[in-house]
Protein backbone atom coordinates (compact mmCIF):
# COMPACT_ATOMS: atom_id res chain seq x y z
CA UNK A 1 0.00 0.00 0.00
CA UNK A 2 1.37 3.40 -0.90
CA UNK A 3 1.55 5.84 1.96
CA UNK A 4 -0.92 8.72 2.09
CA UNK A 5 0.72 12.05 2.91
CA UNK A 6 -1.07 15.17 4.07
CA UNK A 7 -3.17 14.53 7.15
CA UNK A 8 -1.74 15.55 10.51
CA UNK A 9 -2.82 13.93 13.79
CA UNK A 10 -2.37 15.43 17.26
CA UNK A 11 -2.53 12.89 20.10
CA UNK A 12 -2.86 14.58 23.49
CA UNK A 13 -3.31 11.56 25.79
CA UNK A 14 -1.68 8.21 26.48
CA UNK A 15 -2.56 5.66 23.80
CA UNK A 16 -1.24 2.26 22.73
CA UNK A 17 1.93 2.04 20.69
CA UNK A 18 0.12 -0.13 18.15
CA UNK A 19 -2.42 2.64 17.57
CA UNK A 20 0.34 5.17 16.87
CA UNK A 21 2.05 2.70 14.54
CA UNK A 22 -1.21 2.14 12.70
CA UNK A 23 -1.67 5.86 12.09
CA UNK A 24 1.88 6.18 10.76
CA UNK A 25 1.61 3.04 8.64
CA UNK A 26 -1.41 4.62 6.96
CA UNK A 27 0.77 7.58 6.01
CA UNK A 28 -0.52 10.07 8.56
CA UNK A 29 1.84 12.48 10.29
CA UNK A 30 1.54 12.03 14.05
CA UNK A 31 2.54 14.39 16.84
CA UNK A 32 2.36 12.67 20.24
CA UNK A 33 1.90 15.21 23.06
CA UNK A 34 0.26 13.46 26.05
CA UNK A 35 -0.55 15.85 28.87
CA UNK A 36 -0.28 18.96 26.73
CA UNK A 37 -1.58 22.09 28.57
CA UNK A 38 -4.83 23.54 27.26
CA UNK A 39 -3.27 26.85 26.27
CA UNK A 40 -0.72 25.05 24.12
CA UNK A 41 -3.45 22.88 22.58
CA UNK A 42 -5.42 26.00 21.65
CA UNK A 43 -2.31 27.50 20.08
CA UNK A 44 -1.31 24.54 17.89
CA UNK A 45 -4.61 22.80 17.06
CA UNK A 46 -5.03 24.94 13.95
CA UNK A 47 -2.37 22.87 12.22
CA UNK A 48 -4.01 19.45 12.60
CA UNK A 49 -6.72 17.48 10.85
CA UNK A 50 -7.33 14.94 13.63
CA UNK A 51 -7.37 15.36 17.42
CA UNK A 52 -7.05 12.21 19.54
CA UNK A 53 -7.88 12.54 23.25
CA UNK A 54 -9.31 10.76 26.27
CA UNK A 55 -11.79 11.75 28.96
CA UNK A 56 -9.70 14.39 30.71
CA UNK A 57 -9.53 16.80 27.75
CA UNK A 58 -12.50 19.13 27.30
CA UNK A 59 -13.19 19.54 23.59
CA UNK A 60 -15.53 22.52 23.61
CA UNK A 61 -16.39 25.26 21.11
CA UNK A 62 -13.16 27.10 21.80
CA UNK A 63 -11.05 24.08 20.84
CA UNK A 64 -13.23 23.32 17.83
CA UNK A 65 -13.15 26.92 16.57
CA UNK A 66 -9.36 27.01 16.86
CA UNK A 67 -9.09 23.78 14.84
CA UNK A 68 -9.29 25.39 11.43
CA UNK A 69 -8.27 22.14 9.68
CA UNK A 70 -10.09 19.71 11.95
CA UNK A 71 -11.86 16.86 10.21
CA UNK A 72 -11.99 14.27 13.00
CA UNK A 73 -12.34 14.38 16.78
CA UNK A 74 -11.31 10.94 18.02
CA UNK A 75 -12.12 9.98 21.62
CA UNK A 76 -9.76 7.20 22.71
CA UNK A 77 -12.46 5.42 24.70
CA UNK A 78 -16.22 5.28 25.06
CA UNK A 79 -17.88 8.36 26.56
CA UNK A 80 -18.34 11.62 24.67
CA UNK A 81 -19.58 13.80 27.52
CA UNK A 82 -16.36 15.87 27.36
CA UNK A 83 -17.05 16.76 23.71
CA UNK A 84 -19.47 19.30 22.25
CA UNK A 85 -20.63 16.76 19.68
CA UNK A 86 -23.50 18.80 18.24
CA UNK A 87 -21.29 21.81 17.62
CA UNK A 88 -18.56 19.71 16.05
CA UNK A 89 -21.02 18.04 13.69
CA UNK A 90 -22.51 21.44 12.79
CA UNK A 91 -19.00 22.47 11.72
CA UNK A 92 -18.66 19.39 9.52
CA UNK A 93 -16.28 17.60 11.90
CA UNK A 94 -16.73 13.87 12.47
CA UNK A 95 -16.70 12.57 16.04
CA UNK A 96 -15.56 8.97 16.48
CA UNK A 97 -14.95 6.79 19.51
CA UNK A 98 -14.56 3.13 20.47
CA UNK A 99 -17.88 2.17 22.08
CA UNK A 100 -17.37 -1.59 22.29
CA UNK A 101 -13.67 -2.01 23.02
CA UNK A 102 -13.63 -1.70 26.81
CA UNK A 103 -16.90 -3.43 27.66
CA UNK A 104 -15.29 -6.65 28.86
CA UNK A 105 -12.76 -4.87 31.07
CA UNK A 106 -15.37 -2.62 32.69
CA UNK A 107 -17.69 -5.56 33.32
CA UNK A 108 -14.89 -7.56 34.95
CA UNK A 109 -13.96 -4.61 37.17
CA UNK A 110 -17.60 -4.26 38.21
CA UNK A 111 -17.76 -7.87 39.37
CA UNK A 112 -14.41 -7.43 41.11
CA UNK A 113 -15.61 -4.38 43.01
CA UNK A 114 -18.77 -6.19 44.07
CA UNK A 115 -16.71 -9.04 45.54
CA UNK A 116 -14.32 -6.61 47.24
CA UNK A 117 -17.32 -4.85 48.81
CA UNK A 118 -19.02 -8.06 49.92
CA UNK A 119 -15.88 -9.42 51.57
CA UNK A 120 -14.48 -6.06 52.85
CA UNK A 121 -11.27 -6.95 51.05
CA UNK A 122 -10.12 -3.34 50.94
CA UNK A 123 -10.21 -3.18 54.74
CA UNK A 124 -8.45 -6.51 55.20
CA UNK A 125 -5.70 -5.60 52.73
CA UNK A 126 -5.14 -2.23 54.36
CA UNK A 127 -5.11 -3.77 57.86
CA UNK A 128 -2.53 -6.42 57.00
CA UNK A 129 -0.29 -3.83 55.35
CA UNK A 130 -0.47 -1.81 58.59
CA UNK A 131 0.56 -4.85 60.60
CA UNK A 132 -2.92 -5.75 61.88
CA UNK A 133 -3.99 -9.36 61.34
CA UNK A 134 -7.69 -8.58 60.70
CA UNK A 135 -9.11 -12.10 60.64
CA UNK A 136 -12.46 -11.95 62.44
CA UNK A 137 -12.77 -8.15 62.32
CA UNK A 138 -14.95 -7.90 59.21
CA UNK A 139 -17.68 -10.39 58.36
CA UNK A 140 -17.99 -11.02 54.64
CA UNK A 141 -20.99 -12.00 52.54
CA UNK A 142 -21.32 -14.34 49.58
CA UNK A 143 -22.36 -13.16 46.14
CA UNK A 144 -24.25 -16.41 45.58
CA UNK A 145 -27.99 -16.04 46.06
CA UNK A 146 -28.00 -12.25 46.09
CA UNK A 147 -30.24 -10.02 43.95
CA UNK A 148 -28.24 -7.83 41.58
CA UNK A 149 -30.00 -4.80 40.14
CA UNK A 150 -28.49 -3.77 36.79
CA UNK A 151 -29.50 -0.27 35.70
CA UNK A 152 -28.79 -0.08 31.98
CA UNK A 153 -28.68 -3.37 30.06
CA UNK A 154 -26.37 -2.45 27.20
CA UNK A 155 -22.96 -3.81 26.28
CA UNK A 156 -21.52 -3.59 29.79
CA UNK A 157 -24.60 -4.12 31.91
CA UNK A 158 -25.56 -7.28 30.04
CA UNK A 159 -22.02 -8.66 30.49
CA UNK A 160 -22.13 -7.99 34.21
CA UNK A 161 -25.48 -9.77 34.35
CA UNK A 162 -24.12 -12.84 32.54
CA UNK A 163 -21.12 -13.05 34.87
CA UNK A 164 -23.34 -12.67 37.92
CA UNK A 165 -25.93 -15.17 36.73
CA UNK A 166 -23.18 -17.75 36.26
CA UNK A 167 -22.31 -17.25 39.95
CA UNK A 168 -25.82 -17.99 41.16
CA UNK A 169 -27.09 -14.43 41.36
CA UNK A 170 -30.67 -13.42 40.61
CA UNK A 171 -30.56 -10.56 38.09
CA UNK A 172 -33.06 -7.70 38.10
CA UNK A 173 -32.73 -5.25 35.21
CA UNK A 174 -34.02 -1.82 34.28
CA UNK A 175 -33.59 0.01 31.00
CA UNK A 176 -35.53 2.70 29.14
CA UNK A 177 -35.28 0.50 26.04
CA UNK A 178 -37.04 -2.79 25.37
CA UNK A 179 -34.39 -5.27 26.51
CA UNK A 180 -36.71 -8.00 27.75
CA UNK A 181 -35.29 -10.64 25.41
CA UNK A 182 -31.70 -9.87 26.43
CA UNK A 183 -32.60 -9.91 30.13
CA UNK A 184 -34.48 -13.18 29.85
CA UNK A 185 -31.53 -14.73 27.98
CA UNK A 186 -29.52 -14.59 31.23
CA UNK A 187 -32.42 -15.74 33.36
CA UNK A 188 -33.06 -12.23 34.65
CA UNK A 189 -36.22 -10.24 35.24
CA UNK A 190 -37.05 -6.85 33.73
CA UNK A 191 -38.53 -4.58 36.41
CA UNK A 192 -39.28 -0.93 37.06
CA UNK A 193 -36.55 1.29 38.49
CA UNK A 194 -38.23 1.75 41.86
CA UNK A 195 -38.78 -2.00 42.28
CA UNK A 196 -35.16 -2.67 41.36
CA UNK A 197 -33.87 -0.21 43.97
CA UNK A 198 -36.12 -1.58 46.70
CA UNK A 199 -35.47 -5.28 46.06
CA UNK A 200 -31.78 -5.45 45.12
CA UNK A 201 -28.97 -6.40 47.47
CA UNK A 202 -26.50 -4.84 45.01
CA UNK A 203 -27.20 -2.06 42.49
CA UNK A 204 -24.81 -1.33 39.63
CA UNK A 205 -25.06 1.58 37.17
CA UNK A 206 -24.39 1.17 33.45
CA UNK A 207 -26.12 4.02 31.63
CA UNK A 208 -24.76 6.93 29.55
CA UNK A 209 -24.61 10.42 31.00
CA UNK A 210 -27.58 12.41 29.70
CA UNK A 211 -29.79 15.14 31.18
CA UNK A 212 -32.15 12.41 32.39
CA UNK A 213 -29.40 10.35 34.09
CA UNK A 214 -27.54 13.28 35.66
CA UNK A 215 -27.84 12.80 39.45
CA UNK A 216 -30.28 9.94 38.84
CA UNK A 217 -29.17 8.44 42.15
CA UNK A 218 -30.49 11.34 44.17
CA UNK A 219 -31.84 11.55 47.71
CA UNK A 220 -35.18 10.03 46.78
CA UNK A 221 -33.73 7.01 44.98
CA UNK A 222 -30.92 6.42 47.46
CA UNK A 223 -33.57 6.31 50.19
CA UNK A 224 -35.17 3.34 48.40
CA UNK A 225 -32.05 1.18 48.78
CA UNK A 226 -32.40 -1.39 51.52
CA UNK A 227 -30.20 -1.27 54.60
CA UNK A 228 -26.96 -3.12 53.87
CA UNK A 229 -27.27 -2.72 50.10
CA UNK A 230 -24.19 -2.15 47.96
CA UNK A 231 -24.05 0.55 45.28
CA UNK A 232 -21.54 0.26 42.43
CA UNK A 233 -20.80 2.86 39.76
CA UNK A 234 -18.34 2.14 36.94
CA UNK A 235 -20.26 4.26 34.45
CA UNK A 236 -20.25 8.05 34.83
CA UNK A 237 -19.53 10.05 37.98
CA UNK A 238 -22.23 12.76 37.75
CA UNK A 239 -25.03 10.20 37.94
CA UNK A 240 -24.72 10.09 41.75
CA UNK A 241 -25.66 12.85 44.20
CA UNK A 242 -22.65 12.54 46.52
CA UNK A 243 -24.01 14.79 49.26
CA UNK A 244 -27.10 12.60 49.46
CA UNK A 245 -24.94 9.48 49.34
CA UNK A 246 -23.01 10.66 52.40
CA UNK A 247 -26.30 10.90 54.30
CA UNK A 248 -27.04 7.24 53.58
CA UNK A 249 -23.54 5.74 53.80
CA UNK A 250 -23.84 4.47 57.37
CA UNK A 251 -26.88 2.31 56.64
CA UNK A 252 -25.54 0.95 53.34
CA UNK A 253 -23.31 -2.10 53.20
CA UNK A 254 -20.71 -0.49 50.94
CA UNK A 255 -20.23 1.81 47.96
CA UNK A 256 -17.79 1.05 45.14
CA UNK A 257 -16.94 3.83 42.69
CA UNK A 258 -14.62 3.80 39.70
CA UNK A 259 -15.87 7.22 38.59
CA UNK A 260 -16.50 10.54 40.31
CA UNK A 261 -17.75 13.87 39.04
CA UNK A 262 -14.40 15.39 40.01
CA UNK A 263 -11.27 13.37 39.26
CA UNK A 264 -9.15 13.35 41.32
CA UNK A 265 -11.52 14.29 44.17
CA UNK A 266 -10.81 17.63 45.83
CA UNK A 267 -14.11 18.92 47.17
CA UNK A 268 -14.81 18.43 50.90
CA UNK A 269 -17.81 16.20 50.17
CA UNK A 270 -15.90 13.89 47.85
CA UNK A 271 -12.86 13.76 50.12
CA UNK A 272 -15.07 12.80 53.08
CA UNK A 273 -16.75 10.13 50.99
CA UNK A 274 -13.47 8.70 49.65
CA UNK A 275 -12.03 8.46 53.15
CA UNK A 276 -15.02 6.59 54.56
CA UNK A 277 -14.23 2.92 55.36
CA UNK A 278 -17.36 1.72 53.60
CA UNK A 279 -16.34 3.37 50.34
CA UNK A 280 -14.09 1.73 47.76
CA UNK A 281 -12.72 4.08 45.10
CA UNK A 282 -10.60 3.22 42.09
CA UNK A 283 -9.17 5.97 39.85
CA UNK A 284 -11.34 5.52 36.74
CA UNK A 285 -9.59 2.32 35.62
CA UNK A 286 -12.53 0.49 34.03
CA UNK A 287 -10.87 0.46 30.62
CA UNK A 288 -7.30 0.38 31.95
CA UNK A 289 -6.30 -3.08 30.78
CA UNK A 290 -3.76 -3.98 28.14
CA UNK A 291 -6.38 -5.82 26.14
CA UNK A 292 -8.96 -3.03 26.25
CA UNK A 293 -6.46 -0.36 25.27
CA UNK A 294 -5.35 -2.39 22.28
CA UNK A 295 -8.97 -2.93 21.20
CA UNK A 296 -9.73 0.78 21.65
CA UNK A 297 -6.78 1.60 19.41
CA UNK A 298 -7.87 -0.82 16.70
CA UNK A 299 -11.48 0.35 16.74
CA UNK A 300 -10.57 4.03 16.78
CA UNK A 301 -7.94 3.66 14.06
CA UNK A 302 -10.50 2.07 11.77
CA UNK A 303 -12.98 4.88 12.47
CA UNK A 304 -10.45 7.65 11.80
CA UNK A 305 -9.23 6.13 8.55
CA UNK A 306 -12.78 5.51 7.37
CA UNK A 307 -13.66 9.19 7.82
CA UNK A 308 -10.47 10.30 6.07
CA UNK A 309 -10.94 7.79 3.27
CA UNK A 310 -7.55 6.19 3.92
CA UNK A 311 -6.92 2.47 3.51
CA UNK A 312 -6.71 0.52 6.78
CA UNK A 313 -3.17 -0.84 7.14
CA UNK A 314 -4.08 -3.49 9.72
CA UNK A 315 -6.60 -6.10 8.56
CA UNK A 316 -7.68 -6.66 12.19
CA UNK A 317 -8.73 -3.02 12.56
CA UNK A 318 -12.20 -2.72 11.13
CA UNK A 319 -15.03 -0.38 12.10
CA UNK A 320 -17.17 -1.93 14.84
CA UNK A 321 -20.67 -3.00 13.91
Amino acid sequence: MSAFVGYRVLVVDRVSGRFLEGLREAGLEVEYRPGIPRDVLLEIIKGFDVLVFRGGVIVDREVIDRGLRLRVLARYGVGLDNVDVDYAVSRGIAVVNAPTASSQSVAELTIGLIIVALRSLHLHIDSVKRGVWSKGLYKGRELYGKKLGVIGFGRIGSRVARFAAAMGVRVLAYDVRDVREAVESVGGELVGLEDLLVESDIVTLHVPLTPSTYRMMDEGRLRLLKDGAILVNTSRGPMVDYEALLKHIERLGAVALDVLDEEPPRSPILRKLVEHPKVIVTPHIGAETIEAMERVGEELLAGILEVLGVETPNPRARPAT
